[in-house]
Protein backbone atom coordinates (compact mmCIF):
# COMPACT_ATOMS: atom_id res chain seq x y z
CA UNK A 1 0.00 0.00 0.00
CA UNK A 2 1.22 3.54 -0.81
CA UNK A 3 0.42 6.78 -0.99
CA UNK A 4 -0.57 8.86 -3.98
CA UNK A 5 -0.49 12.56 -4.69
CA UNK A 6 -2.11 14.27 -7.44
CA UNK A 7 0.80 14.57 -9.19
CA UNK A 8 1.32 10.70 -9.64
CA UNK A 9 -2.46 10.21 -10.07
CA UNK A 10 -2.96 12.35 -13.46
CA UNK A 11 -0.98 10.21 -15.53
CA UNK A 12 -2.67 6.91 -14.35
CA UNK A 13 -5.38 8.30 -16.39
CA UNK A 14 -3.97 10.56 -18.83
CA UNK A 15 -1.18 9.62 -21.95
CA UNK A 16 2.06 11.36 -20.42
CA UNK A 17 5.77 10.96 -20.21
CA UNK A 18 5.51 9.94 -16.69
CA UNK A 19 2.66 7.34 -17.35
CA UNK A 20 4.67 4.35 -17.61
CA UNK A 21 6.68 4.61 -14.52
CA UNK A 22 4.00 5.48 -12.63
CA UNK A 23 1.98 2.51 -14.50
CA UNK A 24 4.74 0.36 -13.20
CA UNK A 25 4.39 1.57 -9.05
CA UNK A 26 0.51 0.61 -9.43
CA UNK A 27 1.00 -3.01 -10.88
CA UNK A 28 2.45 -4.45 -7.61
CA UNK A 29 0.09 -2.35 -5.64
CA UNK A 30 -3.16 -1.14 -6.84
CA UNK A 31 -4.67 -0.61 -3.88
CA UNK A 32 -4.01 3.40 -3.83
CA UNK A 33 -4.01 6.03 -0.23
CA UNK A 34 -4.77 9.36 -1.40
CA UNK A 35 -5.94 13.24 0.59
CA UNK A 36 -9.73 13.45 0.45
CA UNK A 37 -9.32 16.39 -2.12
CA UNK A 38 -7.32 14.19 -4.10
CA UNK A 39 -10.44 13.41 -7.12
CA UNK A 40 -11.29 17.13 -7.00
CA UNK A 41 -7.42 18.46 -7.26
CA UNK A 42 -7.52 15.64 -10.62
CA UNK A 43 -10.77 17.06 -12.17
CA UNK A 44 -9.16 20.52 -11.89
CA UNK A 45 -5.72 20.14 -14.05
CA UNK A 46 -7.94 18.09 -16.53
CA UNK A 47 -10.59 20.74 -17.13
CA UNK A 48 -7.11 23.08 -16.64
CA UNK A 49 -5.74 21.31 -19.86
CA UNK A 50 -8.96 21.25 -21.46
CA UNK A 51 -9.47 24.76 -21.31
CA UNK A 52 -5.66 25.30 -22.18
CA UNK A 53 -5.96 23.44 -25.49
CA UNK A 54 -4.02 21.38 -24.50
CA UNK A 55 -6.75 18.11 -24.27
CA UNK A 56 -10.06 17.88 -26.17
CA UNK A 57 -13.33 17.18 -24.56
CA UNK A 58 -13.52 14.01 -25.58
CA UNK A 59 -9.85 12.81 -23.44
CA UNK A 60 -11.19 15.04 -20.71
CA UNK A 61 -14.32 12.80 -20.40
CA UNK A 62 -11.97 9.75 -21.05
CA UNK A 63 -9.74 10.58 -18.26
CA UNK A 64 -12.78 11.62 -16.18
CA UNK A 65 -14.22 7.98 -16.31
CA UNK A 66 -10.96 6.39 -15.92
CA UNK A 67 -9.99 8.97 -12.74
CA UNK A 68 -14.07 7.95 -11.27
CA UNK A 69 -12.91 4.05 -11.23
CA UNK A 70 -10.00 4.64 -9.52
CA UNK A 71 -11.67 6.79 -7.23
CA UNK A 72 -14.56 3.75 -6.47
CA UNK A 73 -11.73 1.77 -5.23
CA UNK A 74 -8.77 3.71 -3.33
CA UNK A 75 -9.01 4.97 0.38
CA UNK A 76 -8.78 8.17 1.30
CA UNK A 77 -7.61 10.20 4.59
CA UNK A 78 -10.69 12.59 5.79
CA UNK A 79 -10.13 15.48 6.44
CA UNK A 80 -9.81 16.60 10.32
CA UNK A 81 -7.95 18.53 13.19
CA UNK A 82 -4.59 15.78 13.18
CA UNK A 83 -4.44 16.96 9.18
CA UNK A 84 -4.75 20.52 9.46
CA UNK A 85 -2.53 20.75 12.47
CA UNK A 86 0.42 18.72 10.43
CA UNK A 87 -0.35 20.85 7.01
CA UNK A 88 0.83 24.07 9.29
CA UNK A 89 3.63 22.76 11.26
CA UNK A 90 4.82 21.71 7.32
CA UNK A 91 3.98 24.89 6.34
CA UNK A 92 6.34 26.61 8.59
CA UNK A 93 9.23 24.57 7.74
CA UNK A 94 8.95 23.66 3.91
CA UNK A 95 8.29 25.20 0.73
CA UNK A 96 5.30 23.63 0.00
CA UNK A 97 2.02 25.40 -1.61
CA UNK A 98 -1.24 24.42 0.93
CA UNK A 99 -2.16 21.97 -1.41
CA UNK A 100 0.60 19.75 -1.17
CA UNK A 101 0.84 20.32 2.60
CA UNK A 102 -2.52 18.83 2.72
CA UNK A 103 -0.91 16.23 0.62
CA UNK A 104 1.93 15.20 3.01
CA UNK A 105 -0.36 15.78 6.00
CA UNK A 106 -2.21 13.13 5.00
CA UNK A 107 0.58 11.03 4.34
CA UNK A 108 1.85 11.39 7.48
CA UNK A 109 -1.39 10.86 9.36
CA UNK A 110 -2.33 7.43 6.96
CA UNK A 111 1.02 6.74 8.35
CA UNK A 112 0.49 7.35 12.13
CA UNK A 113 3.21 9.76 12.04
CA UNK A 114 5.91 6.76 11.46
CA UNK A 115 7.17 7.08 7.88
CA UNK A 116 9.85 5.30 7.82
CA UNK A 117 9.80 2.48 5.30
CA UNK A 118 6.67 3.49 3.33
CA UNK A 119 6.20 5.10 0.40
CA UNK A 120 4.85 7.93 -1.25
CA UNK A 121 4.19 8.36 -5.50
CA UNK A 122 4.50 11.72 -6.01
CA UNK A 123 6.26 13.87 -9.34
CA UNK A 124 5.83 17.10 -7.85
CA UNK A 125 9.78 17.88 -7.08
CA UNK A 126 9.14 20.47 -4.08
CA UNK A 127 6.54 17.36 -2.27
CA UNK A 128 9.10 15.11 -3.31
CA UNK A 129 11.59 16.95 -1.36
CA UNK A 130 9.45 17.50 1.81
CA UNK A 131 8.26 14.10 1.97
CA UNK A 132 11.92 12.67 1.79
CA UNK A 133 12.95 14.99 4.49
CA UNK A 134 9.70 13.76 6.77
CA UNK A 135 11.00 10.56 6.57
CA UNK A 136 9.13 8.85 3.22
CA UNK A 137 10.50 6.60 0.20
CA UNK A 138 9.58 8.61 -3.06
CA UNK A 139 8.30 6.59 -5.84
CA UNK A 140 9.07 6.75 -9.06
Amino acid sequence: MKFWDSSAVIPLVLKEGSSEKVKQVIQGDEDLVVWWATRVECLSALARRRREGKLSVEAEGGAKGLLLALALNWSEVLPGELVRQRTERLLAVHPLRTADAFQLAAALVWAEEKPQGLEIVCLDQNLREAALKEGFEVLP
